[in-house]
């Protein structure tokens, strides 16, 4: 059993460092040597969980995948199928790009073209902001003569915006800018009768920014 928890913990360090040095120089720059001296471990011991490269990408990309579900999921268990769903899921994945490194690095690997790795971050997001609008139009919940498609383009360009200047300045990311992308879209895409009930700053507690997250962004 110590044995099993002392090899977890080294390949979750491993995918940790992974995603920094997969963030900071990208994939193909990006050696396991510095992989492994940023995890503390020897180049054997990367190499007994991870046969090359790619398989340690495809890693960091799975975990950051789980991260974004469990984003998606809690949002739609708080919310149902209301437009605030959506918001309340883009401040957080927002949020988690910001300060979560797992998921900066697969979003990272994602629009790296020089690979194809089995999990796409942004498919991911793309196809529950799709499903997710295709609801709220079913309740009624869109303004009239707005289309779940034309809605879902939108905000998946907009917060694929947000994901690629985020890499090379923070503040992009931050809980403000979400917040006014939303007050603009909202009174645009919200049917009259649901507008006032939505919160653009996002409605779940999670959501709240921290005075560490404040003085970083």
């Amino acid at each position: 059993m110590v044995k099993q928890e002392r090899a977890a913990r080294t390949r979750q360090a491993l995918i940790q460092a992974a995603a920094e040095v997969f963030a900071e120089e990208g994939f193909v720059t990006a050696s396991l040597s510095t992989i492994s001296r940023r995890a503390g471990v020897s180049n054997g011991a990367l190499h007994f969980h991870f046969a090359n490269k790619g398989m340690l990408a495809d890693a960091v990309e799975a975990e950051a995948a789980k991260a974004v579900h469990r984003i998606t999921e809690a949002a739609r268990a708080w919310q149902g199928d209301s437009l605030q769903t959506v918001v309340d899921a883009t401040h957080e994945l927002m949020r988690s790009l910001a300060h979560d490194i797992v998921v900066r690095g697969g979003f990272e690997l994602a629009g790296d073209c020089t690979r194809r790795g089995e999990t796409s971050l942004r498919t991911q997001w793309q196809h529950w902001v799709e499903d997710s609008l295709r609801r709220a139009e079913r309740n009624g919940a869109l303004a009239e003569g707005v289309s779940w498609a034309d809605s879902a383009r939108v905000i998946v360009a907009a917060t694929a915006g947000f994901e690629v200047l985020g890499g090379d300045d923070n503040s992009w990311l931050s809980r403000q800018n979400v917040t006014r992308f939303w007050e603009v879209l909202l009174p645009r895409l919200a049917g009259r009768q649901d507008l006032d009930r939505l919160v653009s700053s996002g409605s779940r507690p999670s959501a709240a920014v921290s005075p560490a997250e404040q003085s970083s962004g």
